[in-house]
């Protein structure tokens, strides 16, 4: 009896295996779908926030430049300032030189007349 009982229940379980196969091969990707679907709008996600820093760091250093180009501009005149300072300042130390020159050639009279 168990021998016959055996023989009705073993291909019935090997057909409900057979049956049950697909349905764990369906449950197994639709898991793998789900995570893969998770890792999607993860990387998608990362990608948005990359995007945005690098608008921001553009924006960023066309703004820097930009200031940068403006102060260029000031060096460039304030270079120009001290320079014919400089002109100005060795034209009249020149100018001074001489008269001191001319100070010490005029002849002095001793030094108890005067």
């Amino acid at each position: 009896m168990r021998f016959h009982r055996l023989v009705l229940i073993l291909p019935f379980a090997a057909m409900l295996a057979h049956a049950q196969a697909p349905d764990d091969a369906l449950q197994r990707g639709q898991v793998k779908a789900g995570t893969a679907y998770g890792e999607l709008q993860k990387a998608e996600f990362a990608n948005r926030q990359a995007e945005e820093e690098y608008r921001q760091a553009e924006a960023s250093h066309k703004a820097a430049q930009k200031r940068a180009d403006e102060l260029k501009v000031q060096a460039d005149a304030a270079q120009k300032k001290f320079e014919a300072a400089k002109g100005r300042e060795a034209g009249a130390r020149k100018t001074y030189d001489a008269a001191v020159d001319a100070v010490d050639k005029i002849p002095r009279a001793p030094a108890g007349k005067q």
